[in-house]
């Protein structure tokens, strides 16, 4: 297990993939990803492409390791915005409107069991709606 700090934002490849369609294949498969530096994904012992556990204090899931591209950056971990990324974030906006995206401690591990959940499982299982 690795302690990161995890950021989240808008990605190249997010938006690229957004206009074949927000509920396509190929843009959930840009969201449900971790970009992170090459030591980080070494310290972990996998390699790009392999499935993690993503946790914070507001709630964990499984996505699948990227390498980064813009390394280094040892220590920072990478989410695109969208649902996976949500279920990582608090709800408090600290009087500002808008919750906190950027700067959340967050513990990474291998995922050894369980899956990258679609977003209709992720909806039921996570938020109980479908």
């Amino acid at each position: 297990m690795i302690k990161v700090i995890l950021i989240t934002g808008r990605s190249l490849d997010q938006g690229t993939s957004k206009s074949i369609g927000k509920f396509s294949k190929e843009y959930m498969e840009k969201l449900a990803i971790c970009e992170l530096d090459p030591e980080d994904l070494k310290s972990l012992g996998i390699k790009s492409g392999q499935n993690v556990k993503i946790k914070t204090k507001y709630g964990e899931i499984i996505v699948k390791a990227i390498e980064s591209k813009q390394a280094p950056h040892k220590g920072i971990a990478f989410m695109p915005y969208g649902p996976w990324a949500n279920l990582l974030l608090g709800s408090l906006t600290n009087s500002s409107g808008m919750p906190t995206f950027k700067g959340i401690e967050a513990d990474i591990e291998i995922a050894k069991e369980g899956k990258i959940m679609d977003l209709n499982e992720l909806l039921e299982e996570k938020i109980g709606v479908i």
